[in-house]
């Protein structure tokens, strides 16, 4: 019963803004589809838009940049606790790139609400090497070896238990 009144609403409603637009000369033209064309009339003065080219520089401070810049040369941590790559790359079989917002890439995530795991992603090179050599850090740090799972296509590490604070530490104490 409620729905059928609803739908009746809304076509009166309909109806009743369509004779408001054809009947209210100022709104005929959003009735005809032409209410982008402005037309200029001399007599009534001129209607249209004014392009404005001094106030863009307002309007660019606002559009965000296109790219990211590099970062500042750092000695050390900056006041944020972020830490630059180092000038050479570590001599490793494997590599890890930075994220776009030059962090170290790994992330902690969750699932069903209770899974806890450590992704390591942006891995060039051997990825089996740097598998066996995480797995060899968090036998150290935790006395077990966890489980992982490697995405060769990807270049994504998955390790089950959640080690991201220590994989970053590690990661850029090897230098990258």
């Amino acid at each position: 019963m409620s729905a059928s009144i609803r739908s009746m609403s809304l076509t009166v409603c309909r109806v009743a803004r369509a004779v408001y637009r054809a009947s209210n000369p100022a709104t005929r033209s959003l009735s005809t589809g032409a209410c982008l064309r402005t037309e200029s009339n001399p007599a009534e003065g001129s209607w249209g838009f004014i392009e404005s080219r001094e106030e863009f520089r307002f309007v660019e401070r606002l559009i965000p940049p296109s790219r990211i810049p590099t970062p500042p040369e750092h000695d050390g941590p900056a006041p944020s606790g972020w830490i630059p790559a180092s000038a050479s790359p570590p001599s490793l079989p494997y590599m890890i790139r930075r994220s776009r917002m030059h962090n170290v890439p790994v992330y902690s995530d969750i699932k069903h609400g209770n899974q806890h795991s450590t992704l390591l992603r942006k891995v060039e090179g051997e990825i089996w090497a740097l598998n066996k050599d995480v797995k060899e850090f968090l036998r150290g740090l935790t006395g077990k070896e966890p489980p992982t799972q490697v995405n060769e296509v990807t270049g994504t590490i998955r390790i089950k238990g959640q080690f991201d604070k220590e994989l970053k530490e590690w990661l850029l104490k090897k230098g990258f």
